[in-house]
């Protein structure tokens, strides 16, 4: 098939090399453009550009696909089907319209639940047992199209949003080949009205752990938001991030430390497994305690 690739983050990677593995013509990428990054904010090409570029394939990256002209140059590119996936623009009408077989969209969650920007870390947070890829057809309102493929992933209990990204991508990825495969023959299937829930993005004021939660609560933050932007609290007056936890046995006044990197809570307590000081590295639990003196109450 002629496909015009859309999507910009590490994510949307494993998909585009499947795409062509599996034999499609790429007949442009779109992605966001470069954006400032690093010590000297020079503009850094988003991964997928990169990727792109690497594979010798046409990049655009404009700012807004609502002018004639973006629309046009968007429709002359003549495909059989957009595929996007984590692409961050709003797709027009017109734009949707374009492709012969429309736009499918790679979208992180078994809709309609966690429809939205952050599908993978809401549904963690939320305790779900499970999540998946659903491959869409893509209409004007919020990942709101028929589904014309869904494959379920379970959550483990120590699963952070890293992990799950990582293998949603590859699944996606894969989804997407037979499911472009198989184009002619599948039946969308209507999103039920019943069981929309929408996936805020995340907004750093989440961040900062409140150890009066019960541990659950808590474990759940930490590992939902692990790497980014990365639950956080105050240890000896420095703020450290949290980036693996577990439950764990124990109680206490909440925030008081229990031994090793075990906390108790508002209910039970957690152990983090992984922590970063500030303009450090992410270390395992054992590696953040040598040589550090733990204070006896976490803020």
């Amino acid at each position: 098939m002629r496909i015009t690739f859309m999507g910009t983050p590490a994510f949307s990677v494993p998909v585009l090399d499947a795409l062509v593995q599996a034999g499609h013509e790429i007949v442009c990428v779109y992605c966001q453009p470069p954006r400032p990054a690093g010590r000297g904010k020079k503009p850094r090409p988003s991964p997928v550009q990169a990727r792109a570029e690497t594979l010798g394939l046409p990049v655009r990256h404009p700012t807004s696909l609502r002018s004639p002209e973006a629309q046009q140059e968007f429709a002359a590119l003549d495909a059989d089907i957009a595929v996007v996936v984590a692409y961050g623009l709003i797709l027009p009408q017109a734009v949707l319209d374009a492709p012969k077989g429309g736009c499918v969209n790679i979208h992180a969650s078994l809709l309609p639940r966690w429809r939205g920007a952050a599908p993978i870390q809401r549904a963690i947070m939320a305790g779900d047992a499970e999540t998946g890829i659903c491959i869409m057809q893509m209409e004007a309102g919020l990942d709101s199209g028929p589904v014309l493929l869904r494959e379920a992933l379970p959550i483990g209990a120590e699963d952070t949003a890293a992990d799950l990204h990582d293998r949603l991508s590859e699944q996606g990825a894969r989804l997407v080949v037979v499911a472009l495969a198989q184009f002619d023959n599948l039946s969308p299937d209507p999103q039920p009205e019943m069981g929309v829930t929408y996936a805020e993005k995340i907004d750093k004021s989440e961040a900062r752990v409140d150890w009066t939660r019960p541990a659950v609560e808590i474990d759940r933050l930490i590992r939902g938001i692990a790497p980014f932007p990365g639950a956080w609290c105050e240890i000896n007056g420095a703020r450290v991030k949290l980036l693996g936890s577990r439950l764990a046995e124990g109680s206490g006044v909440p925030g008081t430390h229990l031994g090793g990197l075990r906390i108790a809570c508002g209910e039970g307590a957690v152990q983090i497994t992984r922590a970063q000081r500030p303009g450090g590295k992410p270390l395992a639990a054992e590696d953040f305690l040598r040589g550090y003196e733990m204070p006896e109450s976490l803020s």
